[in-house]
This record gives C-alpha cells, sequence and structure tokens, in this order.
C-alpha cells in the first residue's frame, strides 16, 4: 500500500513528485509528504489528507531541487496525521526516508536505537529505519553500506527510498515484499512503487526482486543485494500509456473502468479463443498444459474481489474438467499449514500481481513442490514472475480502488483455462465450439447492458439511504451476490451481505423488513424457480427487491420492485453478465451519497502489507 516515487536528475523535482504522487495516490491517500536536498540541506513538506492538500501547501513554500522523494500514506502503525506522514528524519534531520512496508521488529529496533540516545517523535514503525542508518553512518560509513547493513537488521517488508545530504548525488532505493521500480531517463532516474507514477517520463523500467538495493545517480545506477553481491538487472520497455490512466472525461476512474469492460473482455481474449477448435491458446500455459490437465486437484488461492473470482472459476472447472477444486483466501493459507501436493495445480489470481497475502502462499505452495501458477493483470509484477507459468488478463491500468473490469477479465481467462483443461480431457469438439462461440459474444451483451445505465442510476436513487442490502443468488451466482455486496460495502458504506438464496432461510430471512432490500440474481437458469420462491418468500415480509433477470423473463415483473433485464447466456459465462449491474449500482449509490469512489475511506488499491 501507500505510494513511494524519487527523482534525480537536472530538473526541478518538486512538480515530477507531485504529479507521481497523484498517480499513485490510489494506493493511499490518508497522508502525503515531500523531501528534496536543497543546497546540502534536507527540506521537507508534509500535510494530513490527499495529495491535492499537499500542493496548495507547496504553494506557500519555497521548494526546489534536483534530488527528492514523495510518499502518499495508508496507515498501519500512528494515525493519518502530519507526524506521521513521510519523510522521516534521522535525529540530525540531514537523511529522509519513506518506505512502504511494515518493520514487524520495529519495537525492538527502537528499544536499542533508544538506548543509545536516538528519539522517536512519532508512532510509526518506518521512523526506526532512517534512525538505524544513522547508527552505522556516524561509524564512518557510506550511505550504500549503512542502508545494506541497516536492512540486515530490519525484518518484515519494504520497499524504500533513501537521500541523505552529504551524498546529493545519489538516492538508495531497496524492496523487500514492496513493490518497487526504476525508471531510466536521459541523465534522470526514476523509482517509484507503481509505473504509473513515472510513465510521463521514461517506459524504460528496471523491476527490483526482493533483497535488492540500488544506488540511483542521474546518469546509472548501481544494484547489489543487501549482502553486497553484485547483481546485473535488465532494462524492460513498457507498453502502458498516459491515456490509460486517466480519467478520459468520466467523473471517476471506476465509472471509466465500468464502461470499459466490452474492450477490456476483448484484450483477455484476443488471440486466445480457438473457434474452430473448439479451444483456448494460452501460451503462458503451454509448456505446463499437460501436467495441468493431469492434476489430481485445482486450488485457487486469492484475496477479496479475486477470491470471488476464483469461487466462479472453482464452478467452471469442477463442471467441465471434473477436477476437484478448491478455493482459499491467501490470507489464511499458508498459516494453516496446507496440505499441498506435487501432484496439485495451485492458481493465485492478483489484480497488481503485488498483493503480499498471495504472494506469501505462492512462495508457500512453491516451497511444497506444486505447480504454481499466477493470473494477473500487473505485467512484470512479482506473482507473475515468482509463478512456474501463468496468464495475464489484459484488462489495461485499474485505478479505481473497487475493482471492476479486473474482475471480470479474470472471469473470462478462468474460462478460458477451463475449456483448454476441458478440451484436453473429454469435452467434446461440439461442447467446446459452443462455449467458445458464447464467449465471444459476450462484449456485444455487456455493451447492452452498459446503455442501462440511466435506469440503474434511477434506481439507486431510491435506495441511497438505507442503511442495510442483502444479496442472493445460486449456482454461478452466489459468488457473484458476494461481489456486489462487497461493492457496495466498500464505496457507498453501506453493510452489505451476500448469500446463496437457499441459505436466507438459515438466518438472515430474520433481517427482512420494510427497510431492508434485497437484490436477486435471478436470470432464467436450472435453479428459476427456486429463486422465485424465496423472491415470495421476501415478499411475503414486506422486503423490497431489485432484481437482476432475464431480458426475456415478463414473469420476475409482477413479483420486484425493480428489475434489471439483462441478457441471456450460457451458465458458466453468466456472472461475467451480471456483475455489471451491480457495479453500477454500488457505483450510483456512492456518488448520491457525495462519496469518494475512486478513493474511498480505510482502503488502498494494492494491498501490499499482511
Amino acid at each position: 500500500m501507500c505510494g513511494i516515487v524519487g527523482y534525480i536528475g537536472d530538473k526541478n523535482c518538486v512538480p515530477i513528485l507531485i504529479n507521481g504522487l497523484k498517480r499513485l495516490e490510489y494506493r493511499g491517500y490518508d497522508s502525503a509528504g515531500l523531501g528534496v536536498i536543497i543546497n546540502h540541506e534536507c527540506r521537507v513538506v508534509k500535510n494530513k489528507g490527499q495529495v491535492a492538500l499537499l500542493e496548495k501547501k507547496l504553494e506557500e513554500v519555497s521548494l526546489s531541487g534536483n534530488l527528492g522523494i514523495g510518499h502518499t500514506r495508508w496507515a498501519t502503525h500512528g494515525v493519518p496525521n502530519e507526524i506521521n506522514a513521510h519523510p522521516h528524519f534521522n535525529s540530525s534531520k540531514n537523511l529522509l526516508v519513506i518506505h512502504n512496508g511494515i518493520i514487524e521488529n520495529y519495537q525492538t529496533l527502537k528499544a536499542g536505537l533508544q538506548k543509545f540516545g536516538y528519539k522517536f517523535i512519532s508512532d510509526t514503525d518506518s521512523e526506526v529505519i532512517p534512525h538505524l542508518i544513522d547508527s552505522f553512518l556516524i561509524k564512518g560509513h557510506s550511505l550504500f553500506k549503512s542502508v545494506q547493513l541497516a536492512l540486515s537488521e530490519v525484518e518484515g517488508t519494504y520497499g524504500l527510498i533513501v537521500i541523505y545530504d552529504e551524498e546529493p548525488d545519489r538516492m538508495i532505493a531497496a524492496r523487500k515484499g514492496s513493490p518497487l521500480v526504476l525508471g531510466i531517463g536521459d541523465k534522470e532516474n526514476f523509482v517509484a512503487s507503481d509505473v504509473s507514477a513515472i510513465l510521463a517520463h521514461t517506459k524504460q523500467i528496471v523491476y527490483l526482486e526482493d533483497g535488492e538495493v540500488v544506488e540511483v545517480f542521474k546518469d546509472h545506477f548501481i544494484a547489489k543485494t543487501v549482502l553486497d553481491k553484485e547483481i546485473e538487472k535488465e532494462v524492460h520497455e513498457i507498453t502502458m500509456t498516459l491515456d490509460e490512466i486517466d480519467k478520459g472525461g468520466f467523473a471517476h476512474f471506476m465509472l471509466k473502468e465500468i464502461m470499459e469492460q466490452p474492450e477490456s473482455i476483448c484484450n483477455s481474449m484476443r488471440g486466445r479463443l480457438l473457434l474452430d477448435k473448439g479451444t483456448s491458446k494460452l501460451g503462458g500455459l503451454e509448456s505446463v498444459a499437460d501436467r495441468l490437465a493431469s492434476s489430481s486437484r485445482i486450488i485457487i488461492s486469492a484475496c477479496g474481489t479475486s477470491w470471488h473470482a476464483g469461487l466462479v472459476g472453482e464452478y467452471m472447472l469442477e463442471q467441465f474438467t471434473r477436477i476437484p477444486t478448491e478455493v482459499e483466501y491467501a490470507s489464511e493459507f499458508r498459516y494453516r499449514n496446507p496440505v499441498v501436493n506435487k501432484d496439485d495445480a495451485i492458481f493465485f489470481i492478483s489484480q497488481s500481481g503485488e498483493t503480499a497475502d498471495t504472494l506469501a502462499a505462492l512462495r508457500e505452495a512453491k516451497d511444497k513442490g506444486a505447480l504454481v501458477l499466477g493470473i494477473c493483470n500487473a505485467v512484470g509484477s512479482s506473482i507473475a514472475r515468482e509463478s512456474i507459468a501463468g496468464v495475464y488478463t489484459h484488462a489495461g491500468p485499474e485505478i479505481g480502488v473497487a475493482s471492476t473490469k479486473a474482475f471480470t477479465s479474470q472471469l473470462v481467462v478462468l474460462a478460458l483455462i477451463t475449456l483448454l483443461i476441458a478440451r484436453k480431457k473429454n469435452m467434446s469438439l461440439v461442447d467446446g465450439k459452443s462455449i467458445a462461440e458464447e464467449l465471444k459474444t459476450i462484449p456485444d451483451k455487456i455493451s447492452k447492458i452498459l446503455k442501462l445505465n440511466d435506469t440503474i442510476e434511477e434506481i439507486a436513487a431510491e435506495f441511497k439511504d438505507v442503511k442495510n442490502f442483502l444479496y442472493l443468488g445460486r449456482g454461478y451466482n452466489f459468488p457473484v451476490a458476494l461481489e456486489g455486496a462487497l461493492k457496495l460495502k466498500e464505496i457507498s458504506y453501506i453493510h452489505a451481505e451476500g448469500y446463496p438464496a437457499a441459505e436466507m432461510k438459515h438466518g438472515p430471512i430474520a433481517l427482512i423488513d420494510e427497510n431492508m432490500p434485497a437484490v436477486f440474481i435471478a436470470p432464467k437458469d436450472s435453479t428459476y424457480e427456486k429463486i422465485i420462491s424465496n423472491i415470495e418468500e421476501i415478499k411475503a415480509r414486506k422486503g423490497r427487491i431489485i432484481a437482476i433477470a432475464s431480458e426475456n423473463d415478463d414473469k420476475i415483473d409482477n413479483l420486484v420492485d425493480y428489475s434489471i433485464k439483462i441478457p441471456d447466456t450460457i451458465r458458466m459465462l453468466m456472472p461475467i453478465l451480471t456483475v455489471i449491474p451491480l457495479q453500477l449500482l454500488a457505483y450510483h449509490i456512492a456518488v448520491k451519497k457525495g462519496l469518494n469512489v475512486d478513493q474511498p475511506r480505510n482502503l488502498a488499491k494494492s494491498v501490499t502489507v499482511e
């Protein structure tokens, strides 16, 4: 979480850092700060709240320089305030550090440093880092060596940048468990936690790996490990454009990303769907496809929205491949000493590819000898690099904290994987072609649903002031109920729960009254009549009902208060369609409540700390 960016070159770093922080604000927006070295002196400006407030504060301060660092915070240790904001000083105020991650042994380190007279002013774990580095500097070590020695004593995770007024021609960056990239420019270099922060200035990127430390000058860099082993780093050319990470005329990134789903899903399928053969071609899985198809068990591990995608994937894989499939919360997976066998295949799903829990679970499974596979959106991310094989979703940058297009692209990729395995096993050509042909129609069907935006906005106006929501679905659409409830919780702060509709009578129905609306996901499939019975039960208790229904369903209109009609598709692909109205409903309710949908309170886009 948190966003960090650094610059060294011949330009004034302040506007570069501010613009970088604006690009990174989806990673944290509790507080923000800049640190610049001017004439061998460290200058810091920081502020509680969003980057815009920091930018306004800078209008009243004369601050410029050729070396600087910036940070936007998602609070872990210490409340959001100016003191806890980064950068943090050493006692002499000649060294600055910005940090993303958690120092797990900070209390032990802090106690030891205090015995040597170091004074702490913040409540953060991060403040131990500048003092620890200082404890080696005063012994005569260089900045680079002092950082190496300090990090050898640190337990936990970090992505950090250090600058020092006695060595103003360089910045030091290091990574362990928290993403960090180096951007190579023309007589200028950059460091950031995300490519988006530096995309306006360079497309030449170096990905740092865990345990690496780089000494960055304006015209070159030196990379070593914490243990001082020299390493060679490869420079990558990225293809992302600035247009992809701008709002494009939409009021919010979330709305833009919802509306991009016909395109993002096309991108997820492009070149992968073999209609004539009724299968898919996934280059990232070619080397392991036979091993995958012969797996005795498939496990899907993920967090949040990606976990919901995994639940849909479980339905797909078990129905069509007949391989037992389990879905695990990555945050719990490695802590319960899971039973993992060498003939297991484990998919790790993460939009960012940097989710700390998911990455840790991947490493655990890899150590146990399983086939570890990544499903990621971010090219070059840690999960993508550390997986044995995998598939990119190619959804494009997703800036809104509440995931939308990443979710539907994950569902498409899971469908392509299911098709690939099933055709290798026992699925007929006819059945394979039928699924492939239906997949091809999905973008156009989503476009049709998106035209209902105004209708959904009107429904949202009726429900913006309610305190609770219930989301209900069966079969493939049960995970969609979970995802719809999560979207509402994330951005509108309305309490919402998702349940299998059949479980309603086992407790949740006690909540139903005229103030408790229920959203039913009720397409005409094999569970339809059962869903209708559940709707009748809610109606009998004066509950208000919104139904996501098939476009040819006239019966349901007489039973519900509001119906949102969507095109039909086969059961395994229906979640890709049914989730779209729920995304729009959550979005419009939040907007009508006057909330910031792109930066909901307490949340950050990429969860890079456990």
